[in-house]
């Protein structure tokens, strides 16, 4: 046996390597169970599964853009034919013609009482016949505005239809008087019972504004037909001019109310004679024009 070397320790043996441990078997498959015909007795306590809600996106149907409002605060505005038609089917109802022996006569068997409807109609159809014509021209003007541009005609009739504009926003501005004819009414019923010579002076104030009325008027639905004769003829139609020289001027308003006052209300006849005959004569001499524009427009459309 070899000798030990002193002073050293004894070398312990090297351990031997450790056998690998056995993997776990898997376990073997259970045989599936024959269905059973016969049902549970027990229910389940278990609650059944929630199904998951689709994950698929919902299609969304293509927004819709809104309809603009109307800006106006009624209905839509007819067509412009349509326009020109409702206008001049309103005659009957706007100008309506005087006769002035008939008012008289009836106002004296009434024993005044007439008269007060005749001062009515009087403010009435001056408001009224400055109303529809205005709806007219501004129909009649719409449409020959839309014809030009089918033609190819808007520049070369634009100073036309600016004229015209010129002197439909007179006309315009006239519908915003103080016209209305049921509260002169009142001021005149009012002036005749509680004032001496009231409604003498509410007389005299309608008298003098129904006539610059009339003037205002006159001069510029003269200046509005004779463009339209202009853009009509045009297009080949055939729309009288206006006469000119039928533009009336004011009344000398001071004469009549101081010779209203010298004759004792004598000339106050006179001037009502006046403010029934003259816007008659308006009215008569309007008819024809209108008459052969609603034709031409009926022809152009």
């Amino acid at each position: 046996m070899p000798d030990e070397v002193q002073g050293s320790e004894p070398v312990a043996p090297a351990p031997e390597p450790a056998a690998p441990s056995p993997e776990p078997a898997a376990p073997a498959p259970t045989p599936p169970s024959a269905p059973s015909s016969a049902p549970s007795s027990a229910p389940s306590s278990e609650p059944p599964p929630v199904q998951a809600p689709p994950t698929s996106p919902v299609p969304v149907p293509p927004a819709v853009p809104p309809v603009p409002p109307w800006p106006g605060s009624g209905p839509p505005p007819m067509p412009p034919v349509d326009r020109v038609y409702a206008a001049w089917q309103r005659r009957p109802e706007t100008d309506y013609i005087f006769s002035f022996w008939s008012a008289l006569g009836w106002s004296i068997l009434t024993l005044g009482i007439y008269g007060f409807y005749v001062f009515y109609q009087l403010v009435r159809r001056m408001r009224d016949h400055n109303i529809r014509r205005v709806e007219l021209f501004d129909g009649a003007l719409a449409f020959a505005w839309e014809e030009a541009g089918r033609r190819g005609l808007q520049a070369e009739l634009t100073p036309s239809f600016q004229r015209a504009e010129a002197h439909m926003a007179v006309l315009r501005r006239m519908r915003e008087d103080f016209r209305d004819p049921v509260v002169w009414l009142l001021l005149m019923i009012v002036g005749t019972v509680v004032v001496a010579f009231g409604g003498s002076i509410v007389g005299i104030i309608a008298f003098v504004l129904l006539d610059k009325d009339l003037v205002r008027h006159d001069r510029s639905e003269v200046g509005v037909e004779y463009e339209l004769s202009v853009i009509f003829g045009r297009f080949g139609q055939t729309v009288p001019a206006p006469d000119q020289r039928r533009v009336k001027g004011e009344n000398n308003y001071a004469g009549r109310i101081v010779a209203s006052v010298l004759s004792f209300g004598i000339y106050g006849l006179w001037w009502l004679y006046d403010q029934m005959a003259e816007p008659n004569r308006n009215f008569r001499e309007n008819w024809p024009q209108e008459d052969a524009l609603v034709a031409a427009v009926q022809a152009l459309r």
